[in-house]
């Protein structure tokens, strides 16, 4: 049915207990702070709005909370690369070593750790998220492609089918670039860029039970996440009814942050886990095949900058880290 264990992936994130409470922390903040910016900023625009009539008041009240939600936005645009660098990578290297047998440090001495492999495959943030950037272009090539495939055949409600595929493609897009992250730790090489490459081909060539597995991963993580904003909309309503002017809808967007915290806090990592099993074992003993990485040379210009990245690191091996200064992994 699939080819990842549900059993062993929760086990996993169990022995992982320190990141997943810094995930909790992280995020359930960020959920937080939206939620308070934006009540501040409807505060002052309650505030603004008694000069004027009630019509006034309730658009200066929308208008403050929406610049307190946009000011959060701004700020996590800004900490992505560190929210990647530290959280996200840092918990997929430790979950690695697990998947390897290897044992980790207790507490906070497993954050520790981690950073200290992530900085020693990718070293710089920036270096890192150019090289996420990069993935992600090339996984929207490939499964382009195959929409594109499945919007050519003649099956009777193929327009629904197409949009079902979408979901299920945008999951694998969604997790896979965290798992070619895995296999750049995993193989510990010193060329990020060229890791990344074989991972995207090896990924490439066997799509399909991929596919088949991000499949039922979107089944399971949003099916939970619906439960999760339900179970969340009762207190949310609470914050809603203590918000000046009782928008009737900041209930249903303060569930959807809470919502989404415990998704990209637990969620995610859970699924991370279940597609690295799958990857890794699909893949076991397999060689990136030269059609593919052909096919994915013509069909990207993504991967061809990856290739390109790959062959300046391995001419330049000094110049540090995955041989790319910060700079060049923005280009």
């Amino acid at each position: 049915m699939w080819d990842f264990r549900i059993g062993q992936a929760l086990g996993l994130m169990l022995r992982t207990l320190p990141f997943i409470l810094f995930r909790l922390v992280v995020y359930f903040g960020v959920a937080l702070a939206y939620v308070l910016m934006s009540g501040v900023g409807a505060g002052i625009g309650w505030g603004i709005g008694g000069l004027g009539d009630e019509g006034f008041r309730a658009a200066s009240t929308f208008w403050g909370g929406a610049i307190g939600f946009g000011i959060v936005g701004a700020v996590m645009y800004v900490l992505r690369e560190y929210l990647l660098y530290v959280v996200k990578a840092g918990h997929i290297a430790v979950l690695v070593e697990l998947l390897d047998g290897q044992t980790l440090p207790e507490g906070r001495g497993q954050i520790d750790h981690a950073q200290t492999v992530v900085r020693e495959r990718f070293g710089q943030a920036s270096l890192l998220f150019g090289i996420d950037q990069l993935i992600k272009g090339v996984l929207r090539t490939i499964t382009g492609l195959m929409r594109g495939v499945f919007g050519l055949l003649p099956i009777p409600g193929a327009r629904q089918f197409i949009r079902l595929l979408e979901a299920i493609l945008k999951i694998a897009v969604g997790f896979i670039d965290e798992v070619i992250l895995a296999y750049c730790i995993k193989t510990r090489s010193d060329n990020a860029w060229a890791s990344s490459r074989d991972a995207l081909v090896l990924y490439g060539q066997n799509a399909k039970p991929m596919l088949k597995n991000a499949a039922w991963l979107a089944l399971i993580v949003y099916g939970l996440s619906l439960l999760v904003f339900l179970i969340m909309l009762a207190p949310a309503a609470l914050v809603a009814y203590l918000i000046p002017g009782g928008w009737s809808a900041t209930g249903v967007i303060v569930a959807l942050l809470f919502a989404w915290s415990v998704k990209v806090a637990l969620l995610e990592p859970f699924a991370i886990t279940c597609m690295m099993q799958a990857y890794f074992k699909t893949i076991e003993g397999q060689q990136p095949d030269p059609e593919w990485e052909a096919k994915l040379d013509g069909m990207s210009k993504k991967f061809r900058k990856l290739k390109q990245k790959a062959a300046e690191s391995t001419e330049r091996p000094s110049s540090g880290k995955a041989g790319a200064s910060p700079a060049d992994s923005r280009a």
